[in-house]
């Protein structure tokens, strides 16, 4: 993606230094980032930004390789249609090419193999959807053309941990007027390492070079200015994953402790989808889908927004 500007980097307070290059979409994107939360604010609409995703890292300036995570931004896809369904317009901040809205209910079809052309030839003749490799798929086009005529989704795309970064800052600043109204569901997985682009070979890495050794320097934590200076009145949930569960508990409570946000969604790998701890400063929630559930598809994301949501209308009241 083209930049543009000087090299600078959200550092932990939250200011800018020499580490990353400052996308081109950057201004672009928080001007109508910022449009649509005071349109729908003004109609008395809550706006949730949801980040989706994982982050890439490149290993090279001109990059070949890069350093990625498992990420397909399931969750925040999903999550993003049960707050439409709440009542809220959603600015959707997502990886390039992962899980969205409604589309993702069909991640992994072939599209050609779901589309059947009738009559006509050559060029012509109709295309209709072949429902048995698109399941309801009447029902899920018409809520999601229901949503695009009111306007109530804003996708806003990144692909590396930079533009990450420096969206999420825009789409912060951009909800701070809206105060109390805004929530911050940040459900991206973000790189905790990356490699300053001053250290950053130009070429690719050549392997007759021999093994590969590489130093990595830590993410810069952007939760911290994120609640305490760009959007001090908004409510923020957090995530965090864990494969021991052991230590997942302390780990969100120790976050809640450190950055002072609303609430930490907590679960753990291997059991990530079926089950959660909502945890806040003073409440600890556990979300889970019954075994009827589960065979019905019922998603643990309903759950979480349903909780999320609820509390969000306490914290306004408050």
């Amino acid at each position: 993606m083209a930049s543009s500007g000087s090299p600078s980097s959200p550092t932990a307070e939250g200011k800018l230094d020499v580490e990353f290059t400052v996308p081109a979409q950057v201004e672009v994107a928080g001007h109508l980032m910022a449009e649509f939360a005071q349109r729908h604010c003004s109609a008395g609409r809550r706006v949730v930004l949801v980040t989706s995703g994982g982050t890439k890292v490149p290993l090279e300036s001109r990059t070949v390789r890069f350093l990625d995570n498992f990420s397909s931004g399931r969750r925040g896809s999903s999550s993003a249609e049960y707050f439409l369904d709440s009542g809220y317009a959603v600015i959707f901040l997502h990886r390039h090419r992962s899980q969205y809205p409604y589309s993702r209910c069909y991640a992994g079809v072939n599209l050609l193999d779901a589309l059947l052309l009738q009559g006509g030839e050559g060029g012509s003749g109709q295309v209709v959807a072949d429902t048995g490799a698109l399941p309801d798929i009447a029902a899920v086009l018409r809520r999601y053309q229901a949503v695009k005529d009111a306007e109530l989704l804003l996708p806003v795309e990144f692909n590396t941990l930079s533009e990450y970064l420096h969206l999420l800052k825009a789409a912060a600043q951009a909800l701070n007027p809206i105060g109390s109204k805004a929530m911050f569901y940040l459900a991206a997985a973000v790189s905790d390492f990356y490699i300053p682009a001053s250290e950053m070979p130009e070429h690719k890495i050549q392997s007759s070079n021999g093994p590969l050794q590489i130093s990595m320097k830590m993410v810069p934590k952007m939760l911290s200015p994120l609640v305490k200076d760009w959007a001090p009145r908004a409510f923020v949930i957090s995530f965090k994953l864990e494969t021991n569960p052991s230590i997942l508990l302390e780990r969100a409570r120790r976050a809640l402790d450190t950055y002072r946000h609303q609430a930490v969604v907590a679960n753990v790998l291997d059991t990530r989808r079926g089950f959660v701890v909502v945890v806040t400063p003073h409440t600890q929630v556990e979300l889970a889908l019954s075994e009827d559930e589960a065979r019905q598809e019922v998603e643990i994301e309903e759950k979480i927004v349903a909780n999320l949501t609820a509390a969000h209308t306490a914290f306004i009241e408050d």
